[in-house]
């Protein structure tokens, strides 16, 4: 579709904002699994702070020289050696890994919406957020760009509907459930947790009170649940990432890419950087809010808002009648007003977590 309507630069824009995204989709990957499996592994508990373990701190007692940072570090390296591999193929026949994953998913956040709803029942909450914490809004903002990810999930919402005339209800039905969700996960976080670690889910592994640990079962669970939901994925992130560079290499040489680059070179170069990021830092909410806040706004926002644009311009042209006729089941979203509003929103977005960073300096 860029190559449709787009012009030959836009096109060059598009497969760059998609491998942007994608490397930081698999630098995000490659540290959360790492640091799950590392908070998961470590054992050892200074007993000065339990809940804020340091990256010095030993991972173990029996090996007080091997620091949690050089222990997540190894743990990259064994990721990047086990995962790594899987972007010199291709992964064929995904259908079963999906609804396991899909499954997954959805018992972890029951598990943690549930649990976390018990305990605030109980009197047990710590948390006492603030209404508003202006300096925050990078992180919020990319945040929700990459959780709702919009551009992958909804050609899967649209394409099995069969009755269009039922496409607005189910469409705003379907986010508006995601939307609901999502803010139920979230304000049970914030009001049960003092300060929530940026991987949620460690949340429910490291506690302090004896009386609120969840069966072992849970606990494992939902620290692990990174592990096999985000192992399972980066794979076919890693090849789609590969195939949008060589898609882009292409474009800008005009030939196709000789055997050895793209079975050697291409996964190497789509490999390397998110595990070299991953090895210089474990801050996953960094990760998501940069990603999120800059290629997410180009994916989820502004490329899609210039593709309706110009699939009008063409239609217009190639079919001059379907402008003056009235669609049925058009979206009320069709005045030209909500392009430019899309875009607006977008830059001035980017344009605030820009000068955001700048003034705090992170």
């Amino acid at each position: 579709m860029a190559g449709m309507f787009f012009t030959k630069v836009g096109a060059y824009l598009f497969y760059l904002a998609m491998v942007v995204y994608l490397y930081g989709d698999l630098s995000i990957y490659s540290t959360a699994v790492p640091k799950s499996l590392r908070d998961v592994a470590c054992t050892f508990v200074n007993e000065s702070h339990p809940l804020n373990m340091t990256d010095k701190d030993p991972c173990w007692p029996s090996s007080p020289n091997l620091s949690r940072a050089n222990a997540y570090r190894i743990f990259v390296v064994v990721f990047a050696f086990t995962l790594g591999p899987f972007t010199f193929f291709n992964v064929q026949k995904t259908k079963y890994l999906q609804v396991v994953t899909s499954l997954t998913r959805w018992l972890a956040i029951l598990m943690m919406i549930i649990l976390a709803v018990i305990w605030i029942a109980q009197g047990r909450n710590e948390g006492h957020p603030k209404v508003a914490q202006l300096n925050a809004f990078p992180n919020i903002f990319g945040t929700a760009v990459y959780a709702f990810m919009c551009h992958h999930s909804l050609p899967g919402v649209v394409t099995p509907i069969k009755r269009k005339n039922r496409i607005h209800g189910l469409v705003f039905g379907d986010f508006g459930s995601v939307l609901i969700l999502y803010l139920v996960l979230a304000l049970t976080g914030v009001f049960l947790f003092k300060e929530p670690k940026d991987l949620y889910t460690l949340n429910f592994f490291d506690i302090s009170d004896p009386t609120q640990v969840p069966p072992i079962f849970v606990r494992y669970f939902l620290a692990l649940f990174p592990v096999f939901t985000l192992s399972s994925t980066f794979p076919i992130v890693g090849i789609t990432l590969r195939n949008n560079i060589r898609t882009l290499f292409e474009m800008i040489l005009h030939r196709e890419m000789p055997w050895k680059v793209e079975k050697i070179v291409l996964p190497l170069i789509t490999l390397l950087p998110p595990i070299t990021i991953a090895l210089l830092t474990d801050q996953v909410q960094f990760l998501v809010g940069v990603t999120g806040s800059y290629a997410g706004v180009a994916i989820m926002y502004i490329i899609p808002a210039m593709m309706v644009f110009c699939s009008r311009k063409h239609v217009a042209k190639v079919i001059p009648l379907a402008v003056t006729v009235r669609l049925p089941y058009r979206s009320p979203f069709h005045h030209v007003f909500w392009i430019y509003l899309t875009n607006i929103w977008a830059v001035a977005a980017v344009t605030i977590i820009t000068v955001n960073h700048i003034i705090y300096r992170k």
